[in-house]
């Protein structure tokens, strides 16, 4: 019924208490949402907790439930994966982290701000015993906080050129921005090239408004690679049923 399918998309309730939830509501005849919203909200704020009559009065027009016009910026950006295979090469390390340092670019600009510094971290699979282990993250910090895509990377392979030894199979890397503030709010200093930051907020611009038009990764650095060796199997992934035409199932 339609009823059960409404019920199942609301937040906070268990499938447990969504089938207690609608059992009672069927056992008052009310088997659609049309039904929920006609009911009596006396009836309802007697037999239910007060968040169903709410959503009632919600359902009749009446404001009840208060929503969030901005959610709280967040302080840090974090994108890491494990590896689809163990790697060893500098290479493909500093290829996955220029991907991940690309991608948390993506989504600092994406919320308006602008990145203090930069922690890159890399690590071998924990769970092969018989392998040495290795693990060792390092922050880099920014001359200024920054969104720039390519300053980002530039400051994350430093920290992965330290921090990098041979020698191990490595199966994770991870790009972490921190001392995140709003873009408006980053104070001048008397040595900024305003023409350079014209230039590069330019660039960015165009980097997400082609990415925003084309699909994600149409246009981005040379140092994240295309081959991706590192990158996670997909095999069993689950379609894109509802974003790709492509994934859309046939039925013959």
């Amino acid at each position: 019924m339609l009823l059960v399918y409404w019920l199942s998309g609301l937040p906070n309730l268990s499938l447990v208490t969504n089938k207690l939830l609608t059992e009672k509501l069927l056992a008052m005849n009310i088997e659609t949402v049309e039904g929920l919203r006609i009911a009596s909200q006396k009836a309802i704020r007697d037999q239910f907790s007060v968040v169903l009559e709410r959503t009632v009065q919600e359902l009749n027009g009446i404001p009840c439930i208060e929503l969030e016009e901005a959610g709280t910026p967040r302080q840090q950006i974090m994108v890491s994966r494990s590896f689809g295979a163990t790697v060893t090469e500098y290479g493909d390390l500093a290829e996955s982290v220029s991907y991940f340092a690309t991608k948390a670019a993506e989504k600092l600009r994406k919320d308006g701000s602008a990145a203090a510094s930069v922690c890159v971290y890399i690590r071998t699979s924990p769970f092969n015993e018989n392998e040495p282990q290795y693990q060792r993250s390092m922050i880099v910090p920014l001359g200024q906080p920054s969104d720039d895509t390519t300053k980002l990377v530039k400051a994350a392979l430093v920290g992965l050129k330290a921090i990098y030894r041979t020698g191990y199979r490595y199966k994770k890397t991870g790009v972490l921005l921190m001392g995140l503030q709003p873009q408006d709010s980053v104070q001048a200093t008397l040595f900024d090239d305003t023409a350079k930051q014209a230039k590069s907020a330019s660039m960015m611009s165009v980097m997400d408004s082609i990415n925003r038009k084309m699909g994600k990764g149409s246009m981005t650095i040379a140092a994240s690679g295309i081959q991706h060796r590192w990158a996670m199997r997909r095999e069993r992934k689950t379609p894109n049923y509802t974003t790709d035409w492509n994934e859309l199932p046939v039925a013959w």
